[in-house]
């Protein structure tokens, strides 16, 4: 997904300078999780105080929209946000080496710290909003990076004026992404009247209950690997698969082996060419992933 660039880095970059990092759309079922970072020059630090950032949950609509276009013309203040897409924070919650949300979360963080690096942002001082235990963040982050200091803190929002600018980047974006989604679907009676997406609104409950599928499930804009969801997939087609229908052990494992043709009476003889071709070299990635071999006879 795409997002608005931030400028290049500025002289003042190269003096010492601290970072304030918060997200945006954690909890909710629907749409991305948003990262968003605000950094300035230290010796910026006071007039970031007066510029009426806020933690963005305690701010109107308006109000983050007019503050975010305020810092966007400020040449002494830089940002930038990572928008992860809902597939991509389901893809990872499921995969077969799980990452978890707070995983998920440090990494985020992590990139937009080593991204302002990369842009020779002296970084010196980094503060941000806990996500899981502080303490044990902190460590993570000071091991990763050992050159900046780091402040993790609870409600680091509303105690840092640098991370409310950062909540209030993440915040704006994720809003807009929520307002320009196109629904790539195409099924009939589809809308975006979801509500604010969270699990306990009863409109976004309504939302997913008309826009589930029977098959395919749900939109692109929903995190299916959220608990929410699960309610619903009792009335979703039930999907088997091969490796299900094999018989499994006391261990919970398969009894049956996918048979050769060779051990059914097929036997081929394979020319040079055909040893290449088998083997996976030069071959496309599609065959080479399923371990697809060429068959000449049958």
């Amino acid at each position: 997904m795409g997002s608005e660039a931030p400028p290049p880095s500025p002289k003042w970059a190269s003096t010492p300078c601290i970072m304030g990092i918060d997200e945006a759309g954690r909890g909710p079922v629907l749409g991305p999780m948003v990262y968003g970072c605000l950094y300035c020059a230290r010796s910026y630090q006071k007039t970031l105080s007066t510029l009426s950032f806020a933690d963005s949950k305690t701010l109107k609509e308006e109000k983050r929209e007019e503050l975010f276009e305020s810092l966007k013309t400020d040449e002494s203040i830089g940002w930038d946000v990572d928008v992860i897409d809902p597939r991509e924070l389901s893809a990872k919650m499921l995969k077969k080496n799980k990452i978890n949300l707070n995983e998920i979360s440090h990494n985020s963080a992590i990139g937009l710290i080593e991204k302002a690096l990369n842009l020779g942002v002296l970084l010196t001082e980094v503060f941000l909003d806990t996500v899981g235990d502080p303490e044990k963040y902190r460590v993570k982050l000071s091991e990763r990076f050992p050159n900046i200091k780091f402040v993790v803190a609870k409600k680091a929002d509303s105690l840092y004026p640098v991370v409310s600018g950062a909540s209030i980047v993440a915040k704006v974006t994720r809003d807009r992404a929520l307002r320009n989604w196109v629904l790539e679907e195409t099924a009939e009676g589809l809308h975006k009247n979801f509500g604010s997406g969270y699990p306990g609104d009863p409109q976004t409950k309504s939302w997913l209950e008309d826009h589930k599928h029977s098959i395919f499930g749900f939109p692109s804009l929903v995190r299916f690997s959220w608990g929410t969801c699960t309610a619903y997939s009792k009335e979703l087609v039930e999907v088997l698969w091969e490796s299900d229908a094999n018989d499994e052990d006391g261990n919970g494992r398969s009894s049956k082996r996918q048979k050769k043709l060779t051990s059914v009476g097929f036997t081929t003889l394979k020319t040079k060419s055909e040893d290449i071709e088998s083997s996976g070299k030069g071959r496309c990635k599609f065959f080479q992933a399923r371990k697809l071999e060429l068959l000449p006879q049958f």
